[in-house]
């Protein structure tokens, strides 16, 4: 089998509730079953000693039916993260949503408990066309790129 893309994974402090977010604002569907897992396998896995997560996997919009997932899982035990998102953080930077209008997701966002990171802004790509974009973050901070390609 080829090489092929799976999931996003993001470690929730309340994942039904950062599902709920992603399921109304960009439109991702939950798939079954949901998650409820412990066990040796997991902690070897994982090198999380007593694992155990619950969560869900979400098709993400536009990939269909045999597309990568956002994988939300909360762990029973969890570590604490930096208190404010930083889009120059190593690691993970964002995940990002093509929309038709960019002011728009970004209201809805704000609306679902999210909030915005930077300004909205417009500029010229040599060779790729324009961009309207800005970050913003989900409830629990994570950090979302929502863009517009003209």
């Amino acid at each position: 089998m080829p090489t092929e893309y799976a999931h996003t994974n993001i470690i929730s402090q309340d994942w039904e509730k950062l599902a709920k977010f992603y399921i109304n604002v960009f439109d991702c569907k939950p798939l079954s079953p949901e998650r409820d897992e412990s066990g040796e396998w997991l902690e070897k896995g994982t090198a999380v000693k007593n694992a155990h997560l619950k969560g869900v996997h979400l098709r993400l919009p536009g990939c269909g039916d045999d597309g990568p997932t956002l994988e939300i899982y909360s762990y029973h035990e969890m570590l604490d993260k930096p208190a404010r998102p930083a889009a120059n953080r190593k690691g993970l930077g964002h995940l990002a949503f093509r929309v038709d209008d960019v002011k728009a997701k970004l209201d809805e966002i704000v609306h679902h408990g999210g909030h915005p990171l930077g300004d909205i802004v417009t500029s010229e790509v040599e060779g790729a066309g324009t961009i309207t974009f800005t970050y913003a973050t989900d409830p629990e901070g994570n950090i979302i790129e929502v863009q517009n390609w003209k």
